[in-house]
């Protein structure tokens, strides 16, 4: 049953309001309002009257410019503040309140420059509630007076702050979101690679068997003596369809059969556990640490396409072990079973870390599915990192194979 989406609920008027493309204005309007009939409450008449409700203007009305000319108006806004309190003898709360909404707005949207003024004008309160140079009527603050001046200049250096931690958060969380971004296409990249190198693998391997299918078809059909007419045209039959589907898995995945500048001189027929000794006499040499080979069970030649899957197993393991435990010592393990063939693979570093769960881990497991098998990684019991993996030990026949 089809979930369906809750309707999303409506924003609160304030909210709705403030992300208004007039907010700002309304917010500047109604502060300015409050301003003056604070300043009109407190000034009295005359000309301090004119010059406080000019200037509570002043620190309101710049509210207006918050999202085109933050910091102009942060500092037409903080000029009148200052002065509007030596005539009144306390903060305005509405120029205070102005200020604080653009000194936020520089700390969290602004540039460097910005975000450095935006901390530079919290100075001018906190220096004159801190100094008290008096009032326009010539005394000193009161206790009530400094009081509001400490709590308006606590204030303004909190909107900055959390203007400056939010921006903080959110540039840690592009920064994060950035990072996720490029591993995960490094992952991808990574893995199409392994994927890549797989296919080619497996063609070499497929092609070899499909060749000698086609080889083996033609041979009986010339060598076997008394073969009836319907005979030699199923083996025909059989060759034909051998090299059409060897042609169309050429036309098809022959293109990643060469690595990027390969020549095709550089072909190697695929490896195999046969080369496993010299694989790790490489890895001493390269990590001058000592690899050990232990061999249980009954040894016997495997398919090819299982042979070339524990090959590179051990191989991405050993230098797995070499990048992320350097100098640490490598068993690795082969058990001949009668139906798999195991591989255990155990360095005594320090263990599993932050990569643990890297690429090579990926493509080792990509192989070890594609021809059946199944792979585990992990810590190992006394420490170290450990790596098992389980394959089908699929037998090649016994008889030889006729030359071409």
């Amino acid at each position: 049953m089809p979930r369906t989406r809750r309707p999303r609920a409506p924003a609160p008027p304030l909210r709705r309001i403030a992300a208004s493309p007039d907010g700002p204005v309304a917010a500047a309007a109604l502060l300015a309002l409050l301003a003056a009939v604070d300043t009109v409450l407190r000034a009295g008449a005359g000309d301090r009257l004119t010059a406080a409700l000019l200037l509570a203007f002043g620190a309101t009305a710049p509210l207006a410019l918050l999202r085109t000319h933050p910091a102009p108006a942060a500092v037409l806004t903080t000029a009148a503040n200052a002065p509007l309190l030596a005539l009144l003898g306390a903060p305005a709360a509405a120029g205070v309140a102005a200020q604080a909404l653009l000194l936020h707005r520089l700390a969290r949207h602004g540039t460097r420059r910005a975000r450095t003024l935006a901390v530079l004008l919290v100075l001018p309160l906190a220096g004159y509630a801190v100094g008290d140079p008096g009032t326009a009527a010539g005394g000193r603050l009161d206790d009530t007076g400094r009081l509001l001046a400490v709590a308006a200049a606590v204030l303004l250096a909190a909107a900055t702050g959390t203007g400056l931690a939010r921006r903080a958060r959110s540039a840690a969380a592009a920064h994060s979101a950035t990072e996720r971004a490029i591993a995960h296409t490094l992952y991808e990249h990574a893995a199409r690679g392994e994927r890549a190198r797989i296919a080619r693998e497996l063609h070499d391997v497929v092609a070899h068997h499909i060749s000698m299918i086609s080889v083996q078809a033609e041979t009986a059909r010339l060598t076997t003596p008394g073969l009836p007419d319907e005979g030699a045209r199923r083996f025909r039959d059989i060759g034909d369809t051998a090299r059409t589907a060897l042609t169309e898995m050429r036309r098809l995945l022959g293109v990643l059969r060469e690595d990027a500048g390969a020549a095709p001189a550089e072909r190697r027929p695929p490896p195999g556990l046969a080369q496993l000794n010299e694989l790790l006499d490489e890895a001493r040499d390269a990590a001058g640490a000592a690899v050990r080979l232990i061999v249980s069970g009954a040894v016997r030649p495997l398919d090819t396409g299982i042979e070339l899957t524990a090959y590179r197993i051990v191989q991405e393991a050993l230098t797995n072990a070499r990048r992320h435990a350097p100098g640490s010592a490598v068993d690795v393990e082969l058990h001949y079973a009668d139906a798999t063939l195991r591989l255990r693979i155990r360095d005594n570093g320090p263990g599993p870390g932050p990569a643990d769960g890297g690429h090579g881990l990926v493509g080792m497991r990509e192989r070890a599915a594609a021809v059946g098998g199944r792979l585990h990684s992990g810590p190992a019991a006394g420490g170290g990192f450990l790596l098992e993996a389980t394959l089908p030990a699929q037998t090649r026949t016994s008889r030889e194979e006729p030359a071409a």
